[in-house]
């Protein structure tokens, strides 16, 4: 039983991933957050959930800090 609430949490994190905006890091925090809040006590939903917002915020972090660097290795005249 406790495989098949896992199973309907994965694919309901998947199902919503693909109905909202594609958001960056979603999936893979989705399936670990998933995971981990299956094996702490059976919260694989709540636990999908705050993985897809943690993923998502890093991968926005990740971006911003790229997009950074890149602004700032040209010149200052283009």
């Amino acid at each position: 039983m406790k495989h098949a609430t896992l199973a309907m949490a994965l694919v309901a994190s998947f199902a919503f991933i693909h109905t909202a905006a594609h958001a960056e890091g979603c999936a893979k925090g989705a399936v670990v957050g998933g995971v981990g809040g299956h094996v702490a006590g059976g919260h694989g939903v709540a636990g999908a959930a705050a993985g897809c917002a943690i993923g998502h915020h890093e991968a926005k972090k990740k971006q911003k800090a790229a997009s950074a660097a890149a602004a700032a290795s040209q010149p200052a005249g283009k």
